[in-house]
């Protein structure tokens, strides 16, 4: 036979105590840390990307000022101008925080280089279309604007070729290693 299970016994209730503790994890303590200080890179606006930023926004607010959507080349050379300029300002901006640093996984040189060559082979297009579309007959009054337009357009891809340089040798030494 079975011998009797005996009842459950009631404890007394414990005292309560006033004080709480907490405790975090060392991945929350160090994304507080690690986001709530921002590095800034000031010397990043001397370089050769941080000058792409106010000459990509010559380009196309040359252009803007115009009536440059009564021309089709135009318009084209003033989407490559603002989009390549929105992502200038968008990497600008990463690269001045640092912010790079704190996701290594992707990619950084790869992205670099890729966006240099891209925009390094569109704004040539475009800076040959702008210069080719450029010619008194069409609107004397916007002339010279297109034509200042056309020149930033040409100096703007000379910076991206040299960026497209310095991105490659640094994915080269980057996947060498």
């Amino acid at each position: 036979m079975e011998a009797p299970v005996p009842p459950p016994q009631e404890q007394p209730p414990r005292p309560r105590s006033h004080t709480v503790t907490t405790t975090s994890s060392s991945f929350t303590a160090n994304l507080s840390a690690s986001s709530s200080t921002l590095a800034y890179d000031r010397e990043f606006l001397r370089t050769l990307p941080g000058l792409l930023m106010v000459l990509g926004l010559l380009v196309w607010t040359l252009i803007a000022g115009t009536e440059y959507f009564l021309y089709p080349a135009f318009g084209w050379v003033m989407f490559v101008a603002v989009f390549y300029w929105v992502l200038t300002v968008f990497f600008l901006i990463i690269y001045m925080t640092m912010t790079y640093t704190r996701i290594p996984q992707v990619p950084w040189t790869t992205v670099g280089l890729c966006f240099n060559g891209s925009a390094f082979i569109l704004y040539l297009i475009a800076a040959i279309v702008d210069a080719s579309s450029v010619t008194k007959e069409l609107d004397s009054h916007n002339y010279n604007s297109w034509a200042a337009s056309s020149f930033f357009a040409f100096v703007v891809t000379s910076c991206y070729a040299g960026n497209t340089y310095f991105s490659f040798i640094s994915w080269r030494s980057r996947t060498l290693q």
